[in-house]
């Protein structure tokens, strides 16, 4: 990750992760526990920006732009759920927030390799779900067609960052190669968000568009389980144990698959899909209780909060 400041990083993917559990407990009908990850997303928000305030400027400011795609995906994610709990504003809000700097950041240049190559994509669909989601609350047709734009626009992100990836990352990685895993499971979402926000008012596709709709939305969620038993495979075979804040993009994928598959369980109305979904959203909390601990205990004795050095290739 090419992020110089790992405290920037870790409040950035720690509210993106949470804003993205927010999501999935609301979409299962923890709506209690929905708004208290809600509040924490903000709050890893802010602190972001809090910590972001605090550099020094640098000339050279495109090696920033994993933090900041990271934190335009954490305000997007954060803005669904409002637009969930039924507070268009706020959502409308971050829309605006996050979409200008999107725009700027989608063109700048970087040099990645890793598994942050992946988060141009997740920004977008990000901005994709909040704008799918925001639709269909506010029955505004452009606002869905322009999400679909988006939609569209994620998945041509994601195959140019395929090229990109460094295939070695899924041995070597510290965490943020499972983004390649992540960027499929909020693509899912956006796709299924989109196919929820077509109603009778709006007739938003018709039946063939409906139809191309659903297929990519399934194949992705099939191509999001694939992939991540495929790196939870590789880290049984190549353990990382050390703490790294990247860990992080890990969780978050984790709880990706799961909020994916309570959305396309609602958007196709399949029950079992749904009791999978939160079945997978369980694990997920659990995943994200425990890498808090980890990180809590790392700052309580003394580990900062950086990155670790990349595993010496064999």
């Amino acid at each position: 990750m090419s992020d110089p400041s790992p405290s920037v990083t870790l409040w950035a993917m720690y509210a993106l992760t949470t804003g993205t559990l927010s999501v999935g407990l609301d979409s299962a009908g923890y709506e209690v526990l929905s708004r208290i990850a809600l509040v924490l997303a903000c709050a890893g928000g802010l602190g972001a920006v809090a910590h972001a305030l605090l550099l020094p400027p640098r000339p050279d400011w495109r090696r920033d732009t994993a933090a900041a795609l990271t934190w335009v995906a954490a305000t997007a994610v954060a803005g669904t759920g409002f637009a969930a709990a039924g507070l268009q504003r706020p959502a409308a809000a971050l829309l605006a927030l996050a979409a200008p700097l999107w725009a700027v950041l989608l063109v700048a240049a970087g040099r990645e390799r890793r598994g942050t190559v992946f988060l141009r994509c997740v920004a977008t669909q990000g901005l994709a779900a909040l704008g799918a989601t925001l639709a269909a609350a506010e029955s505004a047709a452009w606002l869905a067609h322009a999400a679909l734009t988006l939609f569209w626009l994620g998945l041509v992100l994601y195959c140019l960052a395929l090229f990109r990836f460094q295939p070695r990352q899924v041995a070597e990685g510290p965490g943020d190669h499972w983004l390649l895993g992540g960027a499929l499971a909020v693509s899912a979402l956006a796709g299924a968000r989109l196919i929820s926000a077509d109603s009778d008012r709006l007739y938003l596709w018709n039946d063939d568009d409906h139809a191309v709709l659903t297929r990519v939305t399934v194949t992705l969620l099939v191509l999001t389980a694939v992939c991540c038993v495929a790196l939870f495979t590789a880290e049984l075979f190549w353990p990382r144990r050390q703490y790294d804040v990247r860990r992080w993009a890990t969780v978050f994928s984790a709880v990706g698959v799961a909020v994916a598959a309570l959305a396309v369980a609602a958007a196709l109305d399949a029950p079992w899909l749904d009791v999978l979904g939160e079945a997978l959203l369980w694990i997920a909390v659990a995943a994200w209780l425990g890498c808090t601990a980890w990180t809590i205990a790392s700052v309580r004795t003394g580990v900062r909060p950086g990155h670790v050095r990349p595993r010496a290739r064999r």
